[in-house]
C-alpha cells in the first residue's frame, strides 16, 4: 500500500474552523485526521503547512507511521522547538495514518496501541455558559449539563463574551477590579449552585499577575476545586512552581505544550498533577501515548484537551482507552446548538454521552465515519488535482 493523495478541508461554521486532512492510498483506503486549530488564529497557516508537507509523504507506505513522523519532524527544520502550526499539521497527518492502519487491519485504534484499558471513559462538559457575561445567568446555566447527566464541569471565570460570540480571556495579565470581583462571585456562586458533589475545574487560560492570581486561588481553596488549568503563561515554567508552592489546588496544563520534550519540561517542575495533551496538536496519537507514559513516572494523570470537531473527540476517546492514567476527557456538548455548525461525522461521539460517560468505540481506525456531504464543500486542497 502506498500514499497516493492528500486532501485538506477547511471547515467553517458554528464559530469554529477545524482543518481536516484526508490521506488516500492506492488500495482505496483513506484515513482522516484533524489539526487542532479549530478556534483562534491559525487555520489558514496550518492548511498551508499541510500543503508543504504533502509532497514529502507521497508514495510512502502509510503503515510506517513512526518513520514518516520522524522524517517530517527531523527535516522540516521548524518542527524542532516548533509550535501550534507545525505540530497541528504533523498531528493531523499522523492521525490519518493510524486511521488507515486500523481500517486496513479492521481494528480500533486503541487495540493497535496495545489494547483497551477501559470500556467507558468519563467526560466533563465545557462551553455550557459561554453566552453569559454576568454572575447569575452564568451560574444558572449549569442546570443544563447537570440535567444532561454531567457530574464534572469546566468554566472560565475570567472570560467575557465578544459580540461575535467568541470568548475574550485576560488581557495584559490583569483584570480590572470589577471583573476580578465578578470572577470571585462566579466561582463562589457556582459552587453553591451545583452543590458539593459536582466536580468543578477552572480554566484561567494563561494566568494573571501574581497578586491577583494568589488572591483568587486563596478563595478557590475553600471551594473544593478539582483543578486550576493554565494558571500562568505556557512559557512561564518556573511560575508553575510558584503557584504550586502557594496553593494546594492541583494544577493542569498542556493544551499549548507540544511533544514529549515540551511535557518533560512541564513535569520536571514537580508542580503539575494533570497533563492535557491534545492529540491534534501535541504531535499525534502516539506522541500523546508517550506523554502519558512519561506522566505516569511523575505520578501525574492525563485529561486530554479536546476543543475541535467530533473527529478529534473520536481520536481522543481512543487515546483515553489506551492510557493507564486517564482521568477524564473534555467535550463541548453544545457546539451543535449553532445553526451553522458543521457536523463532520455521521456518528459523532457527543450524541452517545450518557450520565457523563462515553463508551469506547469498537469501529476500526479512529472509529469515525466521515460525513462527506458535510465536508466536501470545504475542500481547499487536493494534491492530485493541484500539484501532481
Amino acid at each position: 500500500m502506498r500514499i497516493s493523495n492528500l486532501k485538506i478541508y477547511r471547515v467553517e461554521g458554528g464559530g469554529l474552523h477545524p482543518v481536516l486532512v484526508e490521506v488516500e492510498t492506492d488500495e482505496g483506503i483513506s484515513g482522516f485526521g484533524e489539526a487542532g486549530v479549530a478556534y483562534g488564529y491559525g487555520s489558514r497557516a496550518t492548511a498551508g503547512m499541510l500543503e508543504d508537507m504533502a509532497p514529502h509523504i507521497m508514495g510512502r507506505d502509510p503503515a510506517q507511521i513512526r518513520a514518516l513522523w520522524h522524517d517530517l519532524y527531523d527535516h522540516s527544520f521548524w518542527a524542532k522547538g516548533g509550535g501550534a502550526i507545525v505540530f497541528a499539521a504533523l498531528s493531523a497527518i499522523e492521525l490519518a495514518l493510524w486511521d488507515i492502519l486500523g481500517k486496513a487491519h479492521e481494528m480500533p485504534l486503541q487495540e493497535l496501541l496495545g489494547g483497551s484499558l477501559a470500556s467507558v471513559i468519563r467526560v466533563y462538559a465545557n462551553g455550557w455558559n459561554h453566552k453569559h457575561d454576568d454572575v447569575a445567568k452564568w451560574v444558572k446555566a449549569a442546570a443544563r449539563p447537570l440535567a444532561d447527566g454531567y457530574t464534572s464541569l469546566k468554566c472560565y471565570p475570567f472570560a467575557h463574551e465578544l459580540q461575535d460570540g467568541t470568548l475574550h480571556h485576560v488581557a495584559r495579565r490583569m483584570l480590572d477590579p470589577d471583573l476580578f470581583r465578578r470572577a470571585i462571585d462566579r466561582v463562589r456562586c457556582l459552587r453553591s449552585e451545583v452543590g458539593p458533589e459536582v466536580e468543578l475545574m477552572l480554566d484561567l487560560s494563561g494566568g494573571l499577575v501574581n497578586d491577583q492570581l494568589i488572591r483568587f486561588l486563596d478563595i478557590c481553596g475553600e471551594l473544593d476545586i478539582t483543578w486550576i488549568e493554565e494558571p500562568v503563561d505556557p512559557f512561564n515554567i518556573e511560575g508553575l512552581r510558584y503557584v504550586a508552592n502557594r496553593s494546594h489546588i492541583p494544577i493542569a496544563v498542556g493544551e499549548r505544550v507540544y511533544t514529549r520534550s515540551g511535557f518533560r519540561n512541564v513535569l520536571d517542575t514537580g508542580a503539575v498533577a494533570i497533563v492535557m495533551p491534545d492529540v491534534a496538536n501535541c504531535g499525534g496519537i502516539f506522541e500523546a501515548v508517550q506523554i502519558a507514559g512519561m506522566a505516569e513516572t511523575y505520578n501525574a494523570r492525563v485529561a486530554p484537551h479536546n476543543c475541535a470537531s467530533s473527529l478529534c473527540t473520536a481520536a481522543s476517546l481512543a487515546l483515553c482507552a489506551a492510557m493507564a492514567n486517564t482521568m477524564m476527557l473534555e467535550v463541548y456538548p453544545y457546539f451543535s446548538d449553532a445553526e451553522d455548525y458543521v457536523q463532520v461525522l455521521a456518528n459523532p461521539p457527543e450524541r452517545e454521552i450518557k450520565n457523563g460517560t462515553l463508551a469506547v468505540s469498537l469501529l476500526s481506525g479512529l472509529g469515525a465515519t466521515i460525513d462527506h456531504l458535510a465536508i466536501d464543500p470545504f475542500l481547499a486542497f487536493d494534491y492530485r488535482r493541484d500539484i501532481a
